[in-house]
């Protein structure tokens, strides 16, 4: 199986390339786009509440804790690194497919 485009796998975890898009009609992964997964949450992009919701989103969808679950870049913009640590590129690539 050949990771995706999306994906970066470390040492430590995977690095998750985001497209987010706030005030959806629900929170849900989408399609890749690109070198990037489109990600879908009902939040406004106001005081940090898309970036809330999506790290809830990925902790929800890849059942981990939250806290594995960290934005790491793109923290005013639509597209978004997200750091998933103590995760393989497989186990995350399962889960969001």
């Amino acid at each position: 199986m050949t990771t995706p485009t999306f994906l970066r796998a470390q040492a430590d975890g995977v690095l998750l390339s985001v497209k987010l898009q706030p005030r959806a009609s629900k929170n849900e992964i989408g399609e890749p786009l690109g070198d990037e997964l489109r990600i879908k949450v009902t939040a406004p992009p106001v005081d940090a509440a898309a970036n809330e919701a999506l790290v809830r989103l990925l902790a929800d969808v890849l059942d981990c804790p939250r806290g594995k679950v960290e934005l790491v870049r793109g923290h005013t913009s639509r597209h978004k690194v997200v750091k998933l640590h103590g995760l393989t590129a497989k186990t995350v690539t399962q889960k969001l497919t």
